[in-house]
C-alpha cells in the first residue's frame, strides 16, 4: 500500500516535468519563431538612410568607399627586435639606425615624416631599463600623466624639443618613447599601442 502511494506520487511529479518540460520548449519556439533580438528592416516612416552602393574606380579592383575602412597592417621597423604595426598615412621612414655607442645603451631609433609632421621611436635595452622607476628617471617628460600601453606602465606628455612623447616599460630590460609632432598627437597612443616585439629576449 505504501509502496503505490509512492509511485503514485512519483507519477505525479513525472507528469508535471513532462508539462514544465513542454511550456518551457514552446516559450523557446515562440521566442526563435517571432525574430527576437534580430535586425529588422527599417519601416517606410524611420530616418533611416541606407549606405550607396560601393562603386569600383575603373582600372581598380577596390571599392572607393575602401578608403573609410581601416588602415591597412604596415610594419615599421625600428631595430631588428622593435617594429610599429601602425603609422599615420604618408609617413616615410628618414632617419635611424643604433643607438650611439658612445651614450652605453644598446638599442635603436627610427623617425617618419618631414619636421612638420613626424614620429620618432627609440628602443632602449640594458639597466637603463632595468626597472620602471630607473626608466622613468632617464626620460625627461613635460606635463606629466602617468598612464599605461598595452597594460605596461607608461607616461605622456610633452618632449622638452617640442611634440608629445610617451614612454613606458616594454618589459624589465626594454624600455621604449614615441615622440609626435603636434600635428599627430592624437596618434600617439595608438602608435604607442601598435608596438611589438619579441617574447622573451
Amino acid at each position: 500500500m505504501i509502496l503505490e502511494g509512492r509511485a503514485e506520487r512519483q507519477g505525479w511529479r513525472a507528469l508535471l516535468a513532462g508539462l514544465a518540460f513542454a511550456v518551457t520548449a514552446l516559450a523557446i519556439y515562440t521566442l526563435f519563431q517571432s525574430g527576437f533580438g534580430r535586425p529588422h528592416p527599417p519601416s517606410a516612416g524611420s530616418s533611416y538612410v541606407p549606405a550607396p552602393p560601393l562603386k569600383v574606380t575603373p582600372g581598380t579592383s577596390r571599392p572607393a568607399a575602401a578608403a573609410a575602412a581601416p588602415p591597412e597592417p604596415l610594419l615599421a621597423v625600428v631595430s631588428d627586435d622593435f617594429w610599429l604595426t601602425y603609422l599615420p598615412r604618408g609617413l616615410e621612414r628618414s632617419g635611424g639606425g643604433a643607438v650611439a655607442p658612445e651614450t652605453g645603451v644598446e638599442g635603436g631609433w627610427a623617425r617618419y615624416g618631414t619636421s612638420g609632421r613626424y614620429v620618432e621611436v627609440e628602443v632602449e635595452h640594458g639597466t637603463v631599463a632595468a626597472d620602471w622607476d630607473a626608466y622613468r628617471a632617464r626620460i625627461t617628460v613635460l606635463d606629466a600623466r602617468e598612464t599605461t600601453v598595452r597594460g605596461r606602465p607608461a607616461v605622456v606628455g610633452r618632449h622638452p624639443r617640442g611634440g608629445k612623447v610617451i614612454a613606458w616599460l616594454e618589459r624589465p630590460g626594454t624600455g621604449a618613447w614615441v615622440r609626435v609632432s603636434d600635428s599627430l598627437g592624437g596618434e600617439l597612443l595608438a602608435i604607442a599601442a601598435s608596438a611589438r616585439a619579441p617574447v622573451g629576449d
